[in-house]
């Protein structure tokens, strides 16, 4: 529930992307008895459901320019984690760092969202995710490498201070 909200942005669109998660593997829980993944498998229908939610989303959107629910995602974590004196930074700060997450390959993306978005082990993300540990690690480092170098591209010529909150999380001696 928590993944589907942070990539759709509301509760209800996450139960029912959910929901209609549990209603298909229901549907195919024979044949997937006799997979050797079925984490995987869970992990991929889900992933499905959400694209389709996304893109029904997409299809009676009022506007074109409105915004994707990763965006808001970083304006809630950033006032979140914003003090007064430094909110503007901050917020600055955590939607490139957003915006640099929302750009990378579909499986870092992932990884990177269920480690820090949804501060799960990489044991917890691994498995979720239907794939080994090592796997997971293997990803996040490649994001930290690409996130690296797209916040160092995009970064202003602000502080140090604003640069160490962008890649922050990517830091963490687990990836």
């Amino acid at each position: 529930m928590r993944f589907a909200y942070l990539q759709l942005g509301s509760d209800a669109a996450a139960e029912d992307a959910v929901d209609a998660t549990f209603d298909s593997i229901m549907n195919e829980w024979l044949r997937m008895l006799h997979m050797d993944r079925l984490d995987a498998y869970a992990w991929t229908i889900l992933k499905q459901r959400l694209v389709d939610r996304q893109q029904r989303r997409g299809a009676w959107a009022p506007e074109p320019t409105a915004p994707e629910p990763m965006d808001i995602s970083a304006f809630e974590a950033a006032l979140k984690e914003a003090r007064a004196d430094q909110q503007c930074e901050v917020l600055t700060d955590t939607i490139r760092f957003y915006c640099a997450v929302s750009r990378l390959a579909e499986r870092q993306r992932d990884a990177v969202l269920l480690r820090y978005g949804l501060q799960c082990t990489p044991g917890e993300a691994a498995s979720v995710m239907g794939v080994d540990e090592a796997t997971v690690r293997s990803q996040l480092g490649q994001a930290h490498r690409r996130l690296a170098r797209m916040l160092d591209a995009s970064a202003e010529p602000a502080g140090p201070a604003g640069r160490a909150h962008s890649a922050g999380p990517a830091e963490s001696p687990e990836s």
